[in-house]
């Protein structure tokens, strides 16, 4: 199977160019075009009463599509705003900051978050409790462990760690070890449309962070949280949407929330992104393209690169430096651990100056796949990665 023909648009401009960092930012499919223009016409034909057009039938079409990608039961419940950090905060902005707040959490979470929760460790009340991922062999162990100690207020991992595309402990190994009175958000950025998921077990116990920026394939500026059903927690980080129902009613007294996903709404956003994620959503829909399959072909092609770097021998881009070499549970990007930042540096360059685009992270190289490769185009590694 082939899927470059649905990139045709973006291609054209990178002729010459094998990219290895959809991780990153994944190109955008052909569909997505048009629904940046139908994002214009809306605009047009709506003028002020737009909301109604994008809050009455495209936002409820996107709910209803992502529960059906994530078995979800409750479509009302997924929230959208600009960026996961958003929505992450209103869930921190939810406890009283004049009360202790005990957090869980791992060492190899995104930037954002990590540098979030820095700051919040400048609370004279705020304890964090960091597990870290390595060694990758023991930590689904060392991770229930720190589970089972209990007594936190809120626990924060991700599905897949962006720093080596480890996915993390299935949340039925630990999950039921969690006291009902603890908020669990899981950061899925690097696994939702990666990994298959399902979460109609969960889905009214966590909050699930993603969106559109990687493997969504829609670009910045659309994620989203699922909210566990009966959550009643009242963020005090909070906009006009939160209860957009009941705008023309008097707002007086206690500030009401919507009763759904919507409560941890913000304020005005340009809602463009979503109408790119509906229509990557609707073509998968369309042509039958599962994120099982999609993550079958991403694992023969990820094969098919090894097989590529055995044939090369090349002393630093080899199984043996690959940070993980289990494949099987994983995301869609591997990772090379060498001994230096430097070395790392000097290959990615070696590597662009040759039209492969990967990125890096420290002493850490990342080569990502997407459903845009093909088993040849890792032919290019052979020149790229020869002696000069």
């Amino acid at each position: 199977m082939s899927y470059k023909s649905h990139y045709q648009q973006f291609m054209a401009q990178h002729p010459d160019t094998l990219h290895c960092a959809p991780h990153s930012h994944h190109y955008w499919p052909d569909c997505t075009r048009d629904a940046q223009l139908a994002y214009w016409s809306d605009s047009a034909k709506g003028v002020d009463h737009k909301w109604d057009i994008i809050f009455g039938e495209r936002v409820p079409d996107v709910q209803r599509r992502l529960a059906e990608l994530l078995n979800h039961p409750h479509p009302q419940q997924f929230v959208f705003a600009s960026n996961t950090h958003e929505l992450l905060y209103r869930v921190f902005s939810s406890f009283d900051p004049a009360k202790p707040l005990r957090v869980l959490s791992t060492d190899s979470e995104f930037h954002s978050f990590s540098r979030q929760i820095r700051r919040l460790q400048e609370r004279a009340k705020f304890e964090l409790v960091t597990v870290a991922t390595e060694p990758f062999e023991t930590f689904p162990q060392r991770w229930l462990a720190a589970v089972k100690q209990g007594g936190y207020d809120l626990i924060f991992t991700s599905q897949v760690f962006y720093n080596s595309g480890v996915a993390a402990p299935e949340l039925s190994t630990w999950l039921p070890e969690v006291s009902e009175q603890t908020q669990v958000i899981v950061d899925g950025y690097h696994g939702c449309g990666a990994l298959p998921t399902d979460l109609q077990a969960y889905a009214d116990r966590i909050f699930y962070l993603a969106g559109g920026y990687k493997y969504l394939q829609a670009g910045e500026g659309c994620c989203f949280m699922a909210v566990p059903k009966q959550c009643q927690l009242r963020p005090e980080y909070t906009g006009w949407f939160a209860d957009f129902a009941n705008l023309a009613k008097p707002q007086q007294g206690e500030v009401a929330y919507a009763g759904n996903g919507m409560r941890f709404a913000g304020a005005t956003m340009d809602f463009t992104a979503l109408y790119r994620l509906q229509s990557v959503l609707a073509w998968w829909q369309r042509d039958g393209l599962s994120v099982a399959t999609m993550h079958a072909y991403v694992q023969q092609l990820q094969q098919a690169f090894l097989a590529t770097l055995d044939e090369l021998q090349h002393p630093l881009v080899n199984r043996d430096h690959l940070l993980v070499a289990d494949l099987a549970n994983h995301g869609h990007f591997l990772t090379f651990k060498l001994d230096t930042a430097e070395q790392v540096a000097e290959l990615a360059q070696q590597l662009a100056e040759q039209g492969i685009h990967t990125d890096y992270r420290g002493n850490r190289l990342r080569f990502g796949f997407a459903i845009y490769h093909d088993v040849e185009d890792y032919q290019r590694l052979k020149k790229a990665l020869s002696p000069n």
